[in-house]
C-alpha cells in the first residue's frame, strides 16, 4: 500500500470530510476527495481509491436511510444514469479529468445563482419527476465516472424536489450507491484496481462510520431550512473549486 505520510495527512480528512457530506448531507463536498489525494497521486489512481471508500460509505447511509428515499425520484434518474456511466467508460480515454470538471463547477454555480438571485421566474411548488431526472441522472453518471464528481448535476435536480431533507439525503445515497457499484467493472477492466489501490483503500475505510457520524449529528441540529441553506453553499463552493481546478489545469 501506500507508504507516504503526506497522502495519508490528506486522505484522512478526505474521507471524514466524504463520509460528513454524504452521510448527513448528500452534498457535493465528498468530491473534494479525489482532488486532495490528487496533490501527491495520480488523478486516476486516487479516484480508484475512493472509489471502494464510496461504496462502503454509501452502504452505511443506505441503511441509514432504508425507509427515506423517494422511489418517483429514483425511478425516472437510474435508468439515465445507466447511460451516462456506459457513455463515460466508453469515452474515458477522449475525455479530460479538466473538461468535466469545469463543466460540472459551471453547472453548480449557475444552478446555485439560480436559485439565490431571481435570474427566471421560478415555478409554484416542486416539480414532478419525469424527464429532468433521467436527464440529470445520466449527466450524474456520466460526471462520477471521472473522478466522482457526479454530486453536482443530482443536487441541481434533487435540491428543487421539495423532499425533506432525510428522503433528499436517502434519495441521494440510493442514486450514489447503485452508481459507485456499476462503476465497479468499469475501473475493473480499465485496470484501476492494482493491489496498491485495494490496500490503500482497505486502511482507509475504517474512518467511514466515523465522518458518517459526525454528518448525522450536525443534520440532526439543523431545522429543514438551515440544512437546505448549507447544501446550496455546498454545491456553491465545490463549483468554485471544480472550475478553478478545470481552468487551471487546461490552463497548465
Amino acid at each position: 500500500m501506500i507508504q507516504d505520510p503526506v497522502f495519508y495527512a490528506l486522505a484522512i480528512p478526505a474521507v471524514l470530510i466524504a463520509g460528513l457530506s454524504k452521510g448527513g448531507f448528500g452534498s457535493g463536498l465528498a468530491l473534494v476527495a479525489v482532488p486532495m489525494m490528487s496533490l501527491v497521486i495520480p488523478v486516476p489512481m486516487a479516484a480508484a481509491i475512493m472509489l471502494p471508500v464510496l461504496i462502503s460509505i454509501d452502504f452505511i447511509t443506505v441503511w441509514v436511510y432504508r425507509r427515506d428515499w423517494s422511489r418517483a425520484d429514483l425511478k425516472v434518474m437510474l435508468p439515465g444514469a445507466v447511460v451516462g456511466t456506459l457513455v463515460g467508460w466508453a469515452g474515458f480515454q477522449f475525455m479530460t479529468e479538466d473538461g468535466t470538471r469545469l463543466m460540472v463547477g459551471v453547472i453548480a454555480i449557475v444552478f446555485t445563482l439560480d436559485h439565490w438571485l431571481p435570474l427566471r421566474p421560478k415555478p409554484d411548488g416542486a416539480r414532478p419527476p419525469g424527464w429532468r431526472g433521467a436527464f440529470w441522472g445520466a449527466v450524474g453518471g456520466f460526471t462520477s465516472f471521472f473522478a466522482h464528481a457526479g454530486s453536482p448535476p443530482v443536487q441541481v435536480y434533487m435540491l428543487p424536489r421539495g423532499l425533506s431533507k432525510r428522503a433528499y439525503v436517502g434519495s441521494f445515497a440510493v442514486f450514489f450507491w447503485a452508481v459507485n457499484l456499476m462503476k465497479l467493472p468499469a475501473y475493473w477492466e480499465l485496470g484501476q484496481f492494482t493491489s496498491e489501490v485495494l490496500l490503500t483503500a482497505l486502511v482507509l475505510v475504517p474512518l467511514v462510520p466515523i465522518g458518517i457520524r459526525l454528518g448525522l449529528w450536525a443534520q440532526n441540529r439543523l431545522s429543514d431550512g438551515v440544512f437546505f441553506g448549507v447544501c446550496y453553499a455546498f454545491l456553491f463552493m465545490t463549483g468554485i473549486k471544480l472550475t478553478w481546478d478545470g481552468v487551471s489545469g487546461m490552463l497548465g
